[in-house]
């Protein structure tokens, strides 16, 4: 990979980085519920997640989405499924603020939280065939192509993990401002509706959209 196509990929990287989505909604959620430092386990699965994406698109399952309706049908109603419980939970969740909960004796699961991360982009077809679409414009064919999905892995985790960061910190400031209960369970069932909404879309998708 030249460096003019690293840097075309790296600007085009900060586009789908930031792009409304899942994985952005995941982030927010995650902040608005443990707070800044915490959620980074969150964004830690998130990554794992996209990495994931990315090894499947390399050994050529990616192709598989997008030839087989069966395929992308399971893979599209598992996350749909799993987003709208993920709405159903945050819906439900206590308005606690984050202050109150470091002092609770229940221990922060922070594997539960790395698997959250994980599970909303790997169970997410669309964001596999958006990878499958977009990365095989930056190889060069002539090159070994593990090191440049290496590189385009590493570079795209980078500027994910700074999206994803902004995200958090975005929620956890909002979550501070509030200091009423009443307040931080509207903001709890808001981002609740939104997953469920997230979810309904992507079990909207047809093969071919």
């Amino acid at each position: 990979m030249s460096l003019s196509t690293w840097l075309a990929f790296f600007v085009a990287s900060w586009a789908i980085s930031f792009s409304p989505g899942p994985g952005a909604l995941s982030a927010m959620a995650s902040g608005l519920k443990y707070g800044f430092k915490r959620s980074y386990w969150n964004i830690f699965g998130l990554e794992m997640g996209i990495m994931c994406q990315l090894l499947v698109v390399a050994v050529g399952l990616g192709a598989l989405l997008a030839t087989s309706e069966t395929a992308f049908s399971i893979v599209k109603w598992v996350g749909a499924i799993y987003l709208i419980y993920l709405g159903w939970k945050q819906f439900r969740t206590d308005a606690m603020p984050v202050a109150v909960q470091a002092r609770t004796t229940a221990p922060f699961q922070f594997r539960e939280v790395v698997a959250r991360g994980f599970l909303v982009n790997i169970t997410n077809p669309k964001g596999t065939m958006f990878l499958l679409a977009v990365v095989p414009q930056f190889l060069d064919l002539s090159r070994p192509l593990a090191l440049q999905y290496v590189i385009i892995g590493a570079t795209l985790c980078c500027t994910d993990l700074v999206a994803m960061s902004c995200y958090t910190s975005l929620a956890s400031r909002i979550l501070g401002l509030l200091r009423k209960p009443r307040h931080i369970r509207w903001l709890n069932r808001t981002f609740g509706a939104m997953f469920i909404l997230a979810g309904t879309v992507l079990a909207s998708f047809s093969h071919h959209k």
